[in-house]
């Protein structure tokens, strides 16, 4: 298989060469100074804020009279709380309702949308200048880190995995969607052949139909380059092209798109505009199914050069499901501690999972695992961490967050000069995420009691485990009345999922794309969260501090509360 020789691929991995290796200078020039460069980002930050009402109200004026450093550290500290979103939603909603200053100065290019620790999702602004000083310039960088690994990466074309550009709009118009959307739509024009799928494709409401459409046009290609940035979407994608092979090469064949899938007609018309017949390459696919009979990428994709995936924290799991798919001359490169929340950096080499922070873009602050409960922790500048300790950050964006708690675990595993490298390791303070889901034990909690309220049902007692090995969650419950059968326990947890669903954004996505699977059910016997008390006191627990989270991912209590099923 040879992809056709397009001219431009050279031009592409230059420009990207270009503007790549003036964004790693100036990272590398900022990262021997991380003090320096983190007052100066600070002091711009506020500066720029100072008149906002988020800066009168805490004090930016008073902060910029700091002749040092650390003086501004301690006054940042002093006049602004650490934040979650709850904290910030007022003011969000402000800007959501056409008021301009309220965050920052004017309003927002467009919102992120995800999910939070209530049943109303996050909107997370996204300003004209963090959009162009922090998410474009790092994609530059990471871009360009890719050919560094990778020189030929570049010259064929890649399969990425996004969201849709624009899913709808504020009160006041402002657009909502995905960042790596809106990216991808606004590629320059001589780098759209990149793209194995125009973005139309991430308009497609039905997964199914979404994947098969994704990898009918993928596996047509000598595709060099897989960006998506959690690994559970190419364990799906591969069980999507398990299912339909022979449809895909039936369709290459032919240069159609399979009617048996729903896909609006403006889409299907769009995408069809990109086909045409491809005997050569049916046939090819043909020849791989007859001798191997399960077709995996490493065999559709020989050249593959990079997957650009997550493969720390929960998403290894994953990961191993589908490392060993891909040509052995393919390298893993990890996606980088990147959320919608903050662009905190990129990792540099593949093969490794230590995200360089971008101190001179982001200004982050640090609490210890240690103290991660207490009221008033001890605050950790970014040139103060140690390497091999484990810290939730905070981030200070250009985007309006301020002193925002991530919630996040990171490990510091090295410095880029002075800058922290770090690795995700897990969530924190009781969310849980197997897929990107970010379940928060108060959403599970105000689910239950919605349950109980429609179907009538009391359950004095639950508890729900993540399973990493299931891709699914298992619910616990100890109904008031006993005589409640299993099948009844099935459907009040049908209907809690559909909850869920609807309290948070990502976990219905997940859920409807498949990657993240239908919730179990187990009936618990009488008083079990007592013999479970029992038993952990019994193995050391001091009882006045005992408690139980009712969400958790913990495989040892897990077991625990297997032993108690009637």
């Amino acid at each position: 298989m040879k992809e056709s020789n397009v001219k431009g691929w050279w031009l592409i991995r230059l420009a990207l060469t270009i503007v790549g290796k003036k964004g790693l200078a100036e990272l590398k020039k900022a990262s021997k100074h991380g003090k320096e460069s983190q007052a100066e980002l600070l002091r711009r930050m506020i500066t720029t804020a100072k008149d906002t009402v988020y800066g009168k109200e805490h004090y930016f004026d008073a902060i910029l009279k700091a002749t040092s450093p650390e003086e501004l550290f301690r006054l940042y500290r002093k006049y602004v709380p650490i934040n979650d979103y709850e904290d910030l939603r007022p003011y969000v909603e402000r800007h959501k309702n056409g008021e301009a200053d309220v965050l920052f100065p004017g309003k927002p290019k467009m919102y992120g949308t995800t999910s939070g620790t209530t049943k109303e999702p996050k909107w997370i602004p996204i300003t004209e200048q963090y959009y162009q000083e922090v998410v474009k310039k790092m994609n530059q960088i990471w871009f360009y880190t890719l050919i560094m690994n990778k020189p030929h990466v570049f010259y064929g074309p890649a399969l990425s995995i996004v969201g849709k550009a624009i899913e709808g709009a504020a009160p006041d118009g402002t657009v909502y969607g995905s960042v790596s959307g809106v990216m991808q739509r606004d590629i320059p024009h001589f780098m759209e052949v990149i793209h194995t799928a125009p973005a139309d494709v991430f308009h497609i409401a039905d997964y199914k139909a979404r994947y098969y459409a994704i990898m009918r046009m993928g596996i047509e290609r000598d595709t060099r380059l897989i960006i998506t940035a959690n690994p559970s979407t190419l364990v799906e994608m591969q069980t999507n092209a398990n299912e339909f092979y022979d449809e895909y090469v039936n369709d290459i064949e032919h240069g159609t798109l399979s009617t048996r899938f729903t896909i609006p007609d403006k889409i299907r018309a769009a995408l069809e505009a990109k086909l045409k017949p491809n005997p050569q390459r049916a046939a090819e696919l043909r020849e791989l199914k007859a001798k191997y009979g399960t077709v995996l990428p490493k065999h559709y994709w020989p050249r593959m050069e990079i997957v650009n995936v997550w493969f720390c924290g929960n998403t290894k799991v994953y990961f191993e499901k589908i490392k060993d798919s891909f040509s052995p001359n393919c390298v893993f490169h990890e996606f980088s501690y990147v959320s919608t929340e903050c662009k905190a950096g990129v990792v540099l080499k593949s093969g490794t999972q230590d995200t360089v922070t971008f101190g001179h873009k982001v200004y982050f602050e640090f609490i210890h695992e240690s103290e991660l409960d207490c009221p008033n922790p001890r605050i950790y500048q970014l040139y103060e961490v140690q390497q091999g300790q484990r810290y939730s950050m905070l981030v200070t964006t250009s985007a309006g967050l301020y002193r925002y708690n991530m919630n996040d675990l990171l490990e510091i595993t090295g410095f880029y000069n002075q800058f922290p490298t770090v690795q995700f390791i897990q969530k924190v303070n009781g969310t849980i995420s197997l897929t990107g889901e970010k379940l928060h034990e108060r959403q599970f909690i105000e689910a239950v009691h919605a349950v109980e309220q429609k179907t009538g049902k009391a359950a004095p007692f639950f508890v729900g485990f993540a399973d990493m090995q299931k891709s699914n969650y298992r619910f616990y419950f100890e109904f008031a009345d006993q005589h409640v059968t299993l099948k009844e326990a099935e459907h009040f947890t049908e209907e809690l999922d559909q909850c869920l669903q609807d309290y948070n954004v990502e976990y219905k996505e997940k859920r409807t794309s498949n990657r993240l699977k239908a919730p179990d059910t187990s009936l618990l016997v009488p008083e079990s969260f007592e013999q479970f008390k029992a038993r952990c006191i019994d193995m050391g627990y001091r009882d006045g501090q005992f408690k139980v989270n009712l969400l958790m991912q913990d495989e040892k209590r897990h077991e625990m509360f297997k032993e108690l099923v009637k």
